[in-house]
């Protein structure tokens, strides 16, 4: 079934082709049987409704477009993925990429708060093949879209259906090389980060690490993190050595990556043109991205 698409907005903001994110809207005609157009979207890109259910007052749907697949709860994006191409050319990208700061970034274990329908799992598998992930979410309809029309299979992540602040609090087990914090819910539409960024959440996110562990944290925008406790832990005594915010054009999301070495903004550019599957897509301008350096006192927004 094709239908009208009304205005969202996006946990995720979205990669193209184009949808409305509920800031810059598109205009639209009609196709032939009542299908709607972006204009200068061609009509294989047209969005299509997959699979939809509503449960406890929640609608869940999954949109197609072409080969793209999203997930939308309540009209909020929480995941896209196109087996076809390894970035999604937004936030999701952000996630992961930290740990090219790295030369040689071979994570055996990352934990992920916040599944969703599964992208980052998706893109982790393509770019490192066997590796180990745990992802914690707790709404058990994300858990079946991911499995049924995400293809999240069971050798591809361990899935705990449980409360991340409570799953972290209690985890005793092997540490992390990459820890991801993308809890987000919202209400209304409107996006919202589901645990507050304060010290004592950060200190348990680090007990979660190896010591050469990667914390990647997402935020709704530049003063959603600087408000959080991440500038404070920045400091002479911290654990983390390099810190830094990276964008993307498509999102006004700001993910904080937090490493425990020294590293520059030039050596993530650097490992990823010496990645050959990453090298063409940032050619090519499908990774898209933007890294500053974060430190206690950086609290100015960054130019795009």
């Amino acid at each position: 079934m094709v239908i009208p698409v009304g205005p969202v907005v996006s946990r995720h903001p979205l990669s193209s082709p184009p949808e409305p994110s509920g800031r810059e809207l598109p205009h639209y005609n009609w196709g032939p049987g009542g299908r709607q157009f972006a204009i200068g979207q061609s009509r294989s890109s047209v969005i299509a409704v997959l699979w939809s259910q509503r449960q406890n007052g929640r609608l869940y749907q999954v949109r197609g477009a072409g080969a793209s697949r999203r997930l939308y709860t309540d009209g909020i994006l929480h995941s896209q993925f196109n087996p076809r191409r390894i970035v999604t050319g937004s936030v999701w990208d952000l996630l992961w990429l930290g740990l090219y700061f790295h030369p040689r970034p071979e994570p055996q274990r990352v934990l992920l708060l916040g599944l969703g329908a599964g992208t980052v799992v998706r893109q982790l598998q393509m770019l490192f093949g066997e590796l180990h992930v745990t992802a914690v979410e707790n709404d058990p309809v994300h858990v079946r879209v991911a499995r049924e029309q995400f293809g999240i299979e069971p050798e591809f992540a361990t899935i705990h259906l449980d409360d991340a602040r409570r799953f972290v609090a209690r985890y005793r087990g092997p540490r992390f090389d990459l820890v991801i914090d993308d809890l987000f819910g919202g209400r209304g539409g409107i996006p919202s980060r589901a645990i507050s960024c304060d010290r004592q959440w950060l200190s348990q996110l680090q007990r979660c690490l190896s010591p050469t562990g990667v914390l990647s944290i997402n935020f709704a925008d530049h003063d959603e993190l600087k408000n959080s406790a991440v500038p404070a832990m920045l400091g002479r005594n911290s654990p983390v050595k390099s810190a830094f915010s990276l964008r993307c054009p498509a999102t006004e999301n700001v993910i904080a990556a937090l490493l425990p070495y020294v590293a520059q903004s030039a050596d993530l550019r650097a490992h990823l043109n010496a990645t050959p599957m990453l090298a063409a897509q940032l050619q090519s301008g499908g990774l898209r991205y933007q890294a500053r350096t974060l430190t206690s006192a950086s609290y100015a927004a960054p130019q795009m």
